[in-house]
């Protein structure tokens, strides 16, 4: 792959795209990523990359979520006007996703918008990982490949071989998610039914189905203030719950969510590191996992037109 593939990273997770390297044995692409004195985000690939595979890495997360979309823009639209063959924008996580309907009257559709910017900017192909909406997938005109971090997450607890196990949704809405969890940890499954009071609070007003006894894993795609996640460990344990385990894809963590973990009755809280945790972030209570193989995986198995849908047979997450 090496004199046919080149794989670039932006500023925001640049630790996750030297570690995919390492997986496929190729360096890390070099290209100047900085800013301009006055704030511009200033670009330069240093290659040669005329009729190449490129991939290029980055989140669109905290903690400068604007400045790392302009990065990965304007790295597109180099690579584009270097005479690309391909280019794959990774995004192991893809911000704005949650503002992906009208939901209230007059406001966007920002994951459409991304999705346009994207496209626009030069993009040939989308590679992200545990949309928050598996529906974004449909606001491309270029091929999406959708991966799943549940294989890498689900280990965690297989391999401690926690008894008397119990999949929690913590919403109705991640339910198809927490059944594809349940399946393949053997367990079985509850919902926790909120009611979302503003941008920031939630309410849990039943736990359909049976915690009491159990130890619980609430399994969801992002945590970012804590508030809900909290909210619902604290509502199994009332209903006699017994260890308490979150296990969530992407780590946002902002605010007022470190503390709120700390105060806790969440045993530990398991992610992955499509967001990168500061030291403060980094308390015992969670357990960072890598997903670099599966995307190094996908990104060889897209090169060499394999079928990426083939990483996650056993895991049934589109049923």
């Amino acid at each position: 792959m090496e004199n046919n593939v080149t794989i670039f990273s932006g500023n925001s997770n640049v630790a996750l795209a030297q570690a995919i390297c390492e997986e496929l044995n190729i360096p890390l692409g070099d290209a100047l990523v900085g800013s301009f004195p006055e704030g511009e985000v200033r670009v330069q690939i240093n290659e040669n990359i005329r009729g190449k595979d490129v991939y290029i890495i980055q989140s669109t997360c905290a903690p400068r979520p604007n400045d790392y979309l302009m990065e990965l823009l304007i790295m597109i639209d180099a690579a584009r006007r270097a005479s690309a063959r391909r280019i794959t924008a990774v995004l192991p996580h893809y911000g704005y996703a949650r503002q992906d309907r009208k939901d209230r009257p007059r406001v966007p559709i920002t994951a459409k918008l991304i999705a346009n910017l994207l496209v626009n900017a030069g993009a040939n192909r989308i590679l992200t990982m545990d949309l928050h909406a598996g529906q974004i997938q449909g606001f491309f005109d270029i091929p999406v490949d959708h991966l799943y971090s549940i294989n890498v997450l689900s280990r965690f607890f297989l391999d401690r071989k926690i008894k008397d196990l119990c999949v929690v949704s913590p919403d109705v809405g991640g339910i198809k998610m927490a059944r594809a969890y349940s399946k393949l940890l053997e367990a079985p499954l509850a919902i926790v039914d909120k009611r979302r009071e503003s941008d920031k609070q939630t309410k849990v007003m039943n736990i359909i189905g049976d915690v009491k006894d159990f130890n619980v894993v609430i399994v969801d795609d992002l945590v970012s203030t804590g508030g809900s996640l909290v909210e619902a460990a604290n509502a199994l344990k009332v209903a006699g719950a017994k260890d308490i385990y979150a296990c969530v894809v992407h780590p946002v963590l902002v605010g007022p969510a470190i503390e709120r973990l700390k105060n806790s009755c969440i045993k530990k809280l398991v992610v992955t590191d499509t967001i990168p945790l500061t030291k403060e972030k980094q308390i015992d209570q969670i357990e960072i996992l890598t997903v670099s193989s599966i995307l190094a995986d996908a990104i060889r198995r897209i090169h060499e037109d394999e079928s990426v849908s083939a990483l996650f047979a056993d895991a049934d997450v589109e049923a």
